[in-house]
C-alpha cells in the first residue's frame, strides 16, 4: 500500500497540477461597471401602456353599465332640459291602457308622485307589462313625450323589503292611476 503525502496548501491555487500550463488561480474580485437598474426597451414601455389603457377602459365601460340607476318620473319631468336627448332610465307606473299603433310602436303613460310621462316604446312589451305596473323604461327624450326601445317590469317582492324607500305609496299615484 502506498502512502501519499498531504498536499501542500498553496497547490489548490493551481488549476491543474498535472498540465503543462499550470499557473496559479487569480482568486481577487472582479471589477465591473454597476449598470444603472433595468431599463425597458421602448417596445415594452409602449404594450404596456396600451394594456393599461385598454383595463382602464373596460373598467369605465363595465362599471357605468352595471350600474342600475334610474330617475322617477317625477325626477325626469324636472330634468328634461338637463338630460336633453341623452340616454337614461325612467322609473314609474303605467297609468294608461297600452295602445299599439300602425308602425308597431306600444304607446302609453307612466306616473310618479303626480307627474306624467306619455311613452313611445319600440318593440315589443314583456308579458308581465299591464296597466298599475311599475317598469323601468330605457331610452331618451324626445319631443313631448319619452322613446323606449327597452322595458324592465319589476315583479319581485324582495325589492319591497331591500328597498322600501323607492317603492311607491298609493299618494305617489296621480289620480286615476294605482294599483
Amino acid at each position: 500500500m502506498e502512502l501519499t503525502t498531504p498536499r501542500d496548501p498553496l497547490d489548490s491555487r493551481l488549476d491543474d497540477a498535472e498540465s503543462a500550463d499550470a499557473t496559479e488561480l487569480d482568486l481577487s474580485p472582479r471589477t465591473t461597471k454597476v449598470r444603472g437598474g433595468r431599463r425597458f426597451k421602448g417596445g415594452s414601455v409602449l404594450v404596456l401602456g396600451v394594456l393599461l389603457v385598454a383595463l382602464g377602459f373596460v373598467v369605465y365601460r363595465g362599471l357605468g353599465s352595471a350600474s342600475l340607476f334610474f330617475h322617477n318620473v317625477d325626477e325626469a319631468v324636472e330634468l328634461k332640459a338637463d338630460l336633453g336627448d341623452a340616454r337614461f332610465r325612467i322609473q314609474g307606473i303605467v297609468c294608461s291602457e297600452p295602445e299599439t299603433v300602425a308602425d308597431g310602436t306600444v304607446t302609453f303613460t307612466i306616473a310618479w308622485a303626480g307627474a306624467h310621462a306619455d311613452v313611445s316604446h319600440v318593440g315589443d312589451p314583456p308579458e308581465l307589462f299591464e296597466p298599475g305596473q311599475p317598469v323601468v323604461l330605457e331610452g331618451a327624450w324626445a319631443g313631448p313625450g319619452y322613446a323606449s326601445d327597452r322595458i324592465l317590469v319589476k315583479h319581485s317582492e324582495e325589492y319591497v323589503a331591500e328597498n322600501d324607500d323607492r317603492i311607491h305609496r298609493e299618494s305617489d299615484f296621480p289620480p286615476g292611476c294605482s294599483r
